[in-house]
């Protein structure tokens, strides 16, 4: 992703939300920015075994999948996902063998997918996938402050590997530290 900058103060709603999940998103990457592979797939809670810089980047992947296009518009997982019947909750997460700029370029990729699957829709626009068959079905509004919130919520997890990893923090210039 190109570097991205924050919303304007006065933008209205959808360029809000809209560009503050951009934000988010260009954080992935750049937290990543300069780590050996070994460092990207290097897992540094013990309480947490699967968490690392790489199985966030694919749980960032794989959530923006499964809210935009399986729950959002319906899309049927036809067993391209990680989620197979009776599989780990987590599957998304184990990607020891994938390298980190695979799953970054798929996190990007997915990303452009979901804001081309938004564009023409109304913020009130809801769900069509599973959640909608049950009757919970969400706004695209709340999928957005949902996903802003996710996205952050693992951006902040990643400063914190980021730092065990190998010291470098901040937001700005991180390979200059």
């Amino acid at each position: 992703m190109t570097e991205v900058q924050r919303p304007p103060l006065t933008a209205d709603e959808r360029a809000q939300l809209t560009g503050w999940l951009d934000l988010q998103r260009s954080f992935v990457r750049m937290k990543c920015q300069g780590l050996t592979e070994e460092d990207a797939h290097r897992k540094v809670l013990p309480s947490s075994p699967l968490m690392s810089m790489a199985s966030l980047v694919a749980h960032l992947r794989w959530n923006e999948w499964s809210w935009f296009q399986l729950n959002l518009m319906g899309v049927p997982d036809t067993g391209q996902t990680p989620w197979a019947e009776g599989s780990h909750p987590d599957a998304e997460m184990f990607v020891d063998d994938v390298p980190l700029a695979q799953l970054l370029d798929e996190y990007d990729a997915e990303c452009r997918r979901s804001n081309d699957t938004i564009a023409p829709l109304d913020l009130g626009a809801v769900e069509q996938g599973p959640y909608a068959a049950k009757g919970e079905a969400a706004s695209l509004r709340y999928i957005l402050c949902h996903l802003i919130e996710e996205t952050a919520r693992h951006v902040g997890h990643m400063d914190i590997i980021r730092e065990i990893v190998d010291g470098k923090t901040g937001y700005t210039k991180l390979n200059e530290a």
